[in-house]
């Protein structure tokens, strides 16, 4: 069988390209804007495929901001098959169960937390700690990183692409938008500013240290600082909290979700008031009221929803748009950074398939490849946060459990893009691009 560019394919995943490229050995040079977890992780793979690879980024220096992230076993493998496992795990939670409750602080299930699970590990850990080692891990791999840039517009022409950055004009063979949720590049895929709107919900958080805090010697709230980390979670009606301790229970992490309609303007990251938070929980098991009371200081965070996006490229197919820019996630989907992963590591896939003289047909059929999985797993997301909160005080078990399904957690994106690329590709060839199509309907929760 021949490549859609013409080259066999005998040897990895039945290709005949090496998983790790020689450096620079595609000729695609690949411009990525924003050095978070998407950026990183596509110009970490980008690299390994043999790519020639830059990111912009705004920000002057590097900061290790945020609380918990969690990665799926999906997006695990990935950081596993690039020797990261041992520097994740060492800073990770290891949750062994996971512990539902209703509103009373009644036991709804007790839900096994498998690690490894489909031949993968999980990690959950402090944002500004993996942040730092993967950015750390893509300069070792010769990755160039500029800090304090402005990108100010993106080009795209027939052979080229690229951005005005700090006044500079700097070309590539394709442009990766890996730059959030307020995405300079998604008006330019667009054609117009869409502007996010409230989902209906907030979330306030907090991470701190459980001694520095009392959280352990409190008799309502020892419970969770017992020399390992723990997960508790309580659901009632239109609001779920969740108390995750990690760092063998000295470190702590609050996360409780509620109805918000305020009004959403472009900042929507606020100091949250105390009191505001408790009187969520009035009535509530005491244990949530406690837990809560403990933070040092509250971060309010708006949830904002963007309608899916009709497609993630530009019409040159030479800007893609990747993680947050192009598809939001809520939290209880806990994929928002896997699949960001995952859009990342099949782009840099399907650029060395294609070569550097078939960019666009790449792009077009990354597209396709991954759009409507994306779709199902924010859907999923969904699904778990009306099934928490919408339950009944009698639903117990599977009911209430975390979903945990195959095709989202068992999923290898880098081999899936192997696999599939040719036959995507060709079929994009022979046909025509065309736009996306949403699913029809939402997943069941365990499906």
């Amino acid at each position: 069988m021949s490549g859609v560019n013409g080259a066999s394919s005998s040897d990895h995943h039945g290709t005949g390209f090496a998983q790790v490229a020689p450096p620079n050995s595609t000729g695609v040079k690949v411009i990525i804007v924003g050095a978070g977890f998407a950026g990183l992780g596509c110009a970490v793979e980008s690299k390994r495929k043999g790519h020639d690879v830059l990111i912009l980024e705004k920000f002057k220096e590097l900061k290790a901001l945020g609380d918990i992230i969690s990665f799926g076993n999906n997006a695990g493998r990935i950081f596993e098959r690039w020797g990261l496992h041992d520097k994740f795990w060492a800073v990770s939670s290891h949750v062994k169960t996971l512990m539902i409750h209703n509103a009373k602080g009644e036991l709804l299930v007790e839900q096994p937390n498998p690690d490894p699970l489909f031949g993968a590990y999980a990690y959950n850990a402090h944002r500004g700690e993996l942040h730092t080692m993967l950015f750390e891990y893509a300069q070792s791999l010769g990755v160039e990183i500029r800090l304090g840039q402005d990108v100010s517009e993106y080009w795209e022409t027939e052979t080229e692409a690229g951005v005005i950055s700090n006044g500079e004009r700097v070309a590539g063979d394709v442009v990766v938008g890996a730059d959030g949720v307020r995405s300079t590049a998604r008006t330019l895929v667009l054609g117009y500013e869409d502007k996010p709107k409230s989902s209906g919900y907030a979330v306030y958080r907090a991470w701190f240290d459980c001694a520095e805090q009392g959280v352990d010697k409190d008799p309502l709230t020892s419970f969770i600082c017992q020399g390992k980390d723990l997960f508790y979670g309580w659901i009632g009606p239109d609001v779920h909290f969740l108390a995750h301790s990690s760092r063998d229970g000295k470190k702590l992490a609050n996360v409780i979700t509620h109805k918000d309609d305020a009004d959403i303007a472009e900042s929507w990251s606020f100091p949250g008031k105390m009191e505001d938070c408790l009187k969520i929980v009035e009535g509530w098991d005491p244990r949530c009221a406690a837990l809560l009371s403990k933070a040092p200081s509250l971060v309010d965070w708006k949830l904002v929803y963007r309608d899916p996006m009709p497609t993630w490229i530009s019409p040159g197919a030479r800007l893609a748009l990747i993680g947050d820019a192009a598809h939001p996630f809520l939290p209880t989907s806990q994929q928002g950074a896997s699949q960001a992963l995952e859009d990342g590591v099949a782009l840099a896939v399907v650029l060395q398939l294609a070569g550097k003289k078939n960019v666009p047909t790449a792009v077009r059929a990354w597209e396709k490849m991954r759009y409507q999985r994306v779709r199902r797993a924010q859907l999923l997301g969904e699904s778990v946060r009306d099934m928490w909160h919408k339950a009944k005080p009698e639903d117990k078990g599977q009911a209430v459990a975390l979903p945990r399904p195959e095709w989202l957690l068992g999923h290898d994106a880098e081999k899936h893009a192997y696999e599939v690329y040719d036959s995507v590709a060709k079929e994009i060839l022979e046909k025509g691009y065309e736009r996306p199509t949403l699913p029809v309907a939402v997943p069941p929760v365990g499906a």
